[in-house]
């Protein structure tokens, strides 16, 4: 009896969970063609992951998470990082970490979502997924290096780091990551280095982040890129009011190129789900020509219980001054630049 008892508690200090989300839905786009077909993660990225906790005596725990995201539609592994391509296999490329917590806050090693990233991404209402999802926070090398061949900001995501948290400070926090380039040509090249600074405090919620990559073998960075973003929201109780922006340049032989935008954006609880409504505007000027894109969406998400919800999207993109940055997914653009579409679905999660 004293054995099984000693086994029970050493087992209580530890714990593995098995989670995730499956999210799928038909959406329909209306641009230079018409396009429709059913999508993932439209309201919630699809993934699987595991998380485990281990109490180490002292106040100090070990911990890990891996994470990777899938497609519900067609069952492959291209989902949650840039650069993926149709028919790749399942990837732990969300998240994949181990680390060690305590009064001091965390240390993490291992890939995953940048500081600054997770400090201002969190004011997008449409949580950087779907159609109406903010494009301030794309991956650097997926909608800018196809209009220039030069990505002109950061990844959401960095590999090779070394992340500490902070404990909470009277609702303040602040998060850093660097990124090792892992290169023979010096410790600088390909290197990440950036933080994320938040403050939230009952209906106030604010977010600060700041970055630095550099050129290198392993980066999207033709030349070291800046970004920083600033983001914060209110919740009156009936609604809540969101608001963010984001700045990025590098410097190159033809001219600054630079990447900016703002996002407004509110909910309000309506019956058993939310109403989300946002505006974002996009301004890039790549290789001194310039170019505007303005962006609207509203959506509801309907709550069937804790864990299941359904979902319906609308988005509206309209490119300005002859640019073609910027689309809501396949089917191109029209001859002035603009595109809608629309998002219905399934959302659990387990």
């Amino acid at each position: 009896l004293a054995v099984l008892a000693a086994s029970g508690a050493a087992m209580a200090q530890s714990s593995v969970t098995l989670y995730g989300v499956a999210d799928a839905g038909v959406t329909y786009l209306n641009g230079a063609d018409n396009w429709s077909g059913v999508t993932s993660g439209n309201n919630l990225t699809s993934r699987l992951g595991f998380r485990g906790v281990e109490d180490l005596g002292g106040g100090l725990k070990a911990n890990f998470v891996i994470e990777g995201g899938f497609n519900l539609d067609n069952g492959d592994g291209a989902s949650g990082y840039a650069g993926a391509k149709a028919g790749e296999g399942f990837q732990f490329k969300r998240r994949s970490t181990v680390g060690l917590s305590g009064g001091f806050g965390e240390v993490r090693l291992g890939r995953e979502l940048t500081a600054a990233y997770n400090a201002t991404a969190r004011y997008d209402v449409f949580g950087s997924v779907g159609i109406g999802q903010s494009r301030l926070w794309a991956d650097g090398g997926v909608v800018d290096a196809s209009a220039n061949a030069t990505a002109v900001t950061t990844n959401q995501r960095i590999s090779n780091a070394l992340t500490y948290v902070s404990p909470d400070f009277s609702g303040f926090k602040f998060g850093l990551n660097y990124g090792f380039g892992e290169t023979t040509a010096s410790n600088s090249d390909s290197g990440y280095l950036g933080a994320g600074l938040t403050y939230d405090n009952g209906p106030l919620s604010l977010g600060l982040g700041l970055e630095r990559l550099n050129n290198g073998a392993n980066s999207v960075a033709a030349s070291d890129i800046d970004a920083w973003s600033l983001g914060g929201s209110y919740d009156f109780g009936v609604a809540k009011l969101l608001a963010g922006y984001r700045e990025s340049k590098v410097d190159r032989a033809t001219g600054e190129n630079k990447r900016l935008g703002y996002y407004v954006a509110a909910t309000a609880p309506v019956g058993a789900g939310t109403v989300r409504v946002s505006y974002n505007r996009y301004e890039n000027e790549l290789a001194n020509v310039k170019g505007k894109a303005d962006q609207f969406a509203i959506g509801y998400v309907y709550g069937l219980s804790k864990r299941t919800s359904v979902y319906g999207t609308y988005a509206y993109l309209k490119n300005k001054d002859g640019a073609n940055l910027y689309t809501l997914g396949s089917g191109g653009l029209k001859t002035n630049g603009s595109q809608q579409g629309v998002q219905v679905g399934v959302s659990h999660s387990f």
